[in-house]
C-alpha cells in the first residue's frame, strides 16, 4: 500500500497542501479564470503534488486529486475513501453554511451516491436494476425522435446555438421520458436542477423546488404505474420509502441531464474545431465514438466530482489527509495526468469520466447512447454545420465542478423541407 494511517502525535510536512487553511492557501475553483483555462490551474496544482488544497466556494476547502494512480486508489478502497457526506468534518461541526452553494451537490441523500456499505449496495441494486428494465431499442427511438423535434424547430433558421436549443433540453426531454415526468412537471424541474448546477444563490431553494416536483412525480406513478423508471424504483423488491424515491430520482436526474447535455455540446465542439473532424464531418477519419472518447479523456462534463471522505487521517501518496475533509477527483485532471501514456486513446475507455470501483456511474452505457444517437442525427440532418464564431471566442461556465460551454453557435444552409415527425414524444412511453 501507499497510504498509512497517519501519525497523530507528528506534524505533516511543511507546506503540504492539504493542511493549508485560509482561502489564501487554497485555489479557488469557482470563478472565470480557473474556467478560462482550467488545464493551467491542474498544471500548477500538480506541482503541489497528485492532491492539492482547491476552494470549491468561498471557505469550502477540499483537497483536488490531480493523479490517475492516486485517483483510483481513493475510488477502489472503500474501507479508507468512504464516500458518505455525513462524516464532512466541517460541516459536522457548523463550519459550512447551510445556504453554501455546493450543498446541493454535496450533503448527504439516501442515494447509492452518498451511501457505503449495506446501504449502499441496497440502493444501488435498485438502480442497476431498474436500468436494466430499460429497452435499448426504445431508447434509441426515444433520442431520434427528441431530436428530430428539436432540429424541426430551429433547421430552416440557419443558425441555432447547440447548447441551449439542442444538447441541454434533448438530454432533459430524454430522461424525463425514462422517468415517465410529463412536460409541464419537467419544465419546473429543468428550471430547479439548473439553479443548482450553477453553484447559485438561489441553489438552496431550487434544491427544495426540485424535491417537490420528485415528490410530485412519485405521488403520480403511485397512482398510476408505467413502464418507466419511476414506476421500476416503486415497485423494486428493495421497498424504497417515498423519502429514498425522492433522493434517488434527483440523483439520477441530475447525474444524467448536467453532464449529457455537456457531453454533446463538448463533442460538437471538438468535432466542429478539430481538423481531424472538421474537414467533413459526415465522413471523417476518425468517428462520433472516437470524438466522445477523447472528450471523455480531455474535456469531461463534470470535471471535478466524486467527492470522498477519508475514515481516519490517511498519508495517500506523500499527501497528508484528515479524516472527515473532503477528497474530491479531478477527472479532468487525472485523465491528462503526464504520467499516463496519450498515444493511441481512439477507442480507450480506461478514462475515470465515468468513475471507478463501487460507485462507478450506473447509467453510462444510456449516457453514451443518448450522446452518441443525438450528434449522430444532427449531422445527418444538418452535415454542413459550423461554427459561427471563432473557437478561441467560445466561453465557459464558472463553476467548480462541471466543464460546460455558455452556447455553442453555429450555423448552417437552412433545412427547406422539415420532415414528418411524432410530436408526442412521451406518449409511447406513458402507455408501454
Amino acid at each position: 500500500m501507499t497510504y498509512d494511517r497517519a501519525d497523530l502525535s507528528s506534524s505533516p510536512p511543511p507546506g503540504c497542501p492539504a493542511h493549508r487553511t485560509g482561502a489564501t492557501g487554497a485555489y479557488p475553483l469557482y470563478g472565470e479564470a480557473f474556467a478560462a483555462n482550467p488545464g493551467a490551474v491542474y498544471r500548477r496544482l500538480r506541482g503541489e503534488g497528485p492532491a492539492a488544497s482547491v476552494e470549491l466556494a468561498p471557505g469550502i476547502q477540499a483537497a483536488l486529486v490531480t493523479s490517475y494512480t492516486t485517483a483510483l486508489r481513493v475510488m477502489r478502497d472503500p474501507s479508507v475513501f468512504a464516500k458518505d457526506p455525513r462524516r464532512w468534518r466541517d460541516l459536522i461541526e457548523g463550519r459550512i453554511p447551510q445556504d453554501s452553494p455546493v450543498l446541493p451537490l454535496m450533503a448527504y441523500r439516501p442515494t447509492c451516491m452518498f451511501s457505503d456499505g449495506d446501504e449502499h449496495r441496497r440502493l444501488r441494486a435498485a438502480v442497476d436494476d431498474s436500468l436494466s428494465r430499460i429497452d435499448p431499442a426504445w431508447l434509441r427511438r426515444l433520442i431520434e425522435n427528441t431530436a428530430d423535434a428539436l432540429i424541426d424547430r430551429f433547421s430552416r433558421h440557419g443558425s441555432a446555438d447547440l447548447l441551449a436549443e439542442y444538447a441541454s433540453p434533448l438530454v432533459f426531454r430524454v430522461i424525463s421520458g425514462m422517468f415517465g415526468c410529463p412536460p409541464p412537471l419537467a419544465a419546473r424541474l429543468l428550471e430547479a436542477l439548473t439553479e443548482i448546477f450553477n453553484v447559485t444563490d438561489r441553489a438552496e431553494q431550487a434544491n427544495i423546488d426540485a424535491a417537490a416536483c420528485f415528490g410530485e412525480l412519485i405521488a403520480l406513478k403511485r397512482d398510476r404505474q408505467g413502464h418507466d423508471l419511476t414506476s421500476f424504483l416503486i415497485e423494486h423488491p428493495t421497498q424504497l420509502s417515498d423519502h429514498e424515491l425522492v433522493h434517488q430520482i434527483a440523483i439520477l436526474y441530475g447525474a444524467g441531464t448536467e453532464p449529457g447535455s455537456n457531453l454533446i455540446a463538448n463533442s460538437l465542439r471538438l468535432l466542429l474545431v478539430d481538423d481531424r473532424f472538421s474537414g467533413d464531418l459526415s465522413g471523417g477519419t476518425l468517428q462520433i465514438g472516437d470524438a466522445l472518447d477523447e472528450v471523455l479523456w480531455k474535456d469531461p462534463p463534470m470535471a471535478n466530482f466524486s467527492v470522498h471522505y477519508p475514515v481516519h487521517d490517511v498519508l495517500l501518496d506523500g499527501v497528508w489527509l484528515r479524516a472527515g475533509d473532503p477528497v474530491v477527483i479531478s477527472l479532468a485532471a487525472s485523465n491528462t495526468d503526464p504520467a499516463l501514456p496519450t498515444e493511441g486513446r481512439a477507442g480507450n475507455r480506461a478514462h475515470l469520466s465515468w468513475g471507478a470501483g463501487l460507485h462507478s456511474c450506473p447509467a453510462q452505457h444510456e449516457a453514451r447512447l443518448i450522446a452518441e444517437t443525438a450528434i449522430e442525427r444532427l449531422l445527418d440532418r444538418l452535415p454542413d454545420i459550423r461554427l459561427a464564431v471563432p473557437a478561441e471566442e467560445l466561453t465557459w461556465r464558472p463553476g467548480p465542478f462541471h466543464r460546460s460551454l455558455q452556447a455553442l453557435p453555429v450555423v448552417f444552409p437552412p433545412e427547406t423541407v422539415a420532415r414528418n415527425r411524432n410530436s408526442t414524444l412521451f406518449t409511447e412511453f406513458r402507455d408501454r
